[in-house]
């Protein structure tokens, strides 16, 4: 038995014993050596624990043979005892191909979670998929929250792999017999995450040396609990707040990292819509407190409008 093997058992052991004998949890399953080696290591691990699998795949129908991909990864759960759902989604392209197929392939994993009455479900990110998450992030000129990564545990998901490698899981399949697919979107360069994994990261390991994956994904886990921390420390703050009428003073002797962190809070509590709100937003907010030289009222989206007035920070919802 090769070290890939005890490894992928043990960091899906792991999770499983946070679970409780009688619970059902979903594992999405592309196909791909990592979703493949996890949903195998699930269904022996799972069995000594008396918790139920089911299988989820998504065919996005982007490619002419994903019906049958998604037909193969079926048969192959069945051989492991692993009932699977195929789940047939229609991606719209609008917020450009790569986040399209994963918002829709989320919310098609979302909806066999609550038609199973899952209380998790499991995903094959392995330490490559997150180093690439980083280099991303950092690429992106994101915040702390971003560079930390992928969570090994948020919600419903759980990712037990996030210390294992890609090679790894090759392994564990080879190992134990599983025919993994390559999926051909895994070498297509117009997507980001491809150029980072086929050309960012290997000319990086090149002229840095060996190990920057390693790195990075130890960076974001260091990362994790710090934004965890500031999140903790804003949240405690916030509590104490009306986030429709701020005092300037206050906010101004605390940290810009928990006041900016309040300042968001504040403004999608006035109705700004989820994921509206930028950097660039919260900073121009930001200045009416840390540079305030008579600036006129802001207007944000979703209608909200932010003015300070007698030194407080006023933010009302739009009112048609």
């Amino acid at each position: 038995m090769t070290t890939a093997v005890p490894a992928v058992r043990n960091a899906v052991r792991t999770w499983l014993e946070k679970y409780e004998a009688g619970d059902t949890v979903l594992v999405a399953v592309s196909g791909g050596a990592d979703s493949l080696a996890l949903a195998y290591a699930l269904s022996v691990e799972a069995e000594k624990v008396a918790i139920k699998v089911i299988g989820v795949t998504v065919d996005h129908q982007l490619q002419a043979a994903s019906t049958a991909q998604a037909e193969k990864v079926v048969e192959q759960l069945s051989k492991f005892g692993i009932k699977c759902v195929i789940k047939k989604v229609t991606v719209d392209i609008k917020e450009g191909l790569e986040a399209s197929a994963r918002n829709a392939r989320y919310k098609a994993i979302n909806e066999v979670a609550e038609d199973e009455s899952a209380v998790a479900v499991f995903l094959g990110h392995t330490k490559d998929d997150q180093a690439e998450t980083v280099l991303l992030g950092l690429a992106r000129g994101s915040g702390t929250r971003s560079l930390s990564g992928m969570a090994h545990h948020s919600g419903i998901y759980v990712r037990p792999l996030l210390e294992i490698t890609r090679n790894q899981s090759e392994e564990f399949c080879k190992e134990v017999g599983l025919d993994y697919w390559n999926d051909p979107h895994n070498q297509d360069t117009q997507f980001a995450r491809v150029r980072v994994r086929t050309e960012a990261l290997p000319i990086l390991e090149k002229t840095i040396g060996p190990g920057i994956s390693d790195a990075l994904a130890r960076s974001a886990h260091l990362l994790r609990d710090d934004a965890d921390a500031l999140d903790h420390w804003a949240k405690r703050e916030e509590i104490q707040l009306d986030l429709h009428d701020l005092d300037c003073a206050h906010l101004e002797t605390l940290p810009r990292a928990i006041r900016t962190r309040i300042l968001r809070a504040a403004i999608y509590a006035a109705g700004a819509p989820a994921g509206s709100v930028s950097a660039e937003h919260v900073s121009a907010v930001e200045a009416l407190i840390s540079a305030w030289s008579g600036q006129g009222a802001l207007n944000l989206p979703g209608g909200v409008k932010v003015e300070r007035i007698s030194g407080r920070l006023s933010l009302s919802p739009h009112r048609p």
